[in-house]
């Protein structure tokens, strides 16, 4: 089954050209949902160690290193940044805003996701840390579309042969 993502718009509206999708109705499709992701490498050492939070000072920077994080955890679970339906962005300086959003825009293209932004006074992450973004993404269902029997309906893929 493939998945199936449309964006919905208030009606006479979808001329107002926005970084985001009011809202997205997924029909078809798994979830995918990721931890809030950052500049600092993915994988970190616990407790922190200083020197894997030696990030750049400036939000655009912090933001091309946190999209690239996004597209190899997205590609890791079989996902792209097409497959992102909602964020949830937590800057430490929304005046940052600006900068995030060009870069946000340059990596999605014309893909809208929904997102909500807030402004926090710190980061748990680290205090060197400017931006966290958490996703849902959407992925291709792909032990359905094979026609195999899942937990839900394990008589799916003899009711799938009789139907050919």
């Amino acid at each position: 089954m493939a998945k199936d993502v449309r964006a919905v718009h208030h009606p006479g509206k979808r001329h107002v050209e926005m970084p985001y999708a009011p809202a997205l109705l997924v029909r078809r499709g798994g979830l995918l949902f990721l931890s809030g992701l950052t500049a600092a490498p993915v994988y970190h050492s616990h407790p922190h160690r200083e020197d894997e939070f030696d990030l750049p000072p400036r939000m655009r920077d912090q933001a091309i290193r946190l999209m690239e994080n996004l597209k190899t955890t997205l590609a890791a679970a079989g996902c792209a940044l097409s497959d992102v339906v909602s964020a949830t962005r937590y800057l430490t300086d929304v005046a940052e805003q600006d900068d995030l959003n060009a870069v946000w825009g340059a990596y999605l293209g014309a893909h809208r996701p929904t997102t909500t932004t807030v402004e926090v006074s710190r980061l748990a992450t680290h205090a060197n840390c400017k931006i966290e973004i958490s996703v849902i993404a959407i992925a291709d269902d792909s032990r359905r579309a094979r026609g195999k029997p899942t937990k839900k309906n394990p008589r799916r893929k003899r009711t799938a042969a009789r139907n050919r």
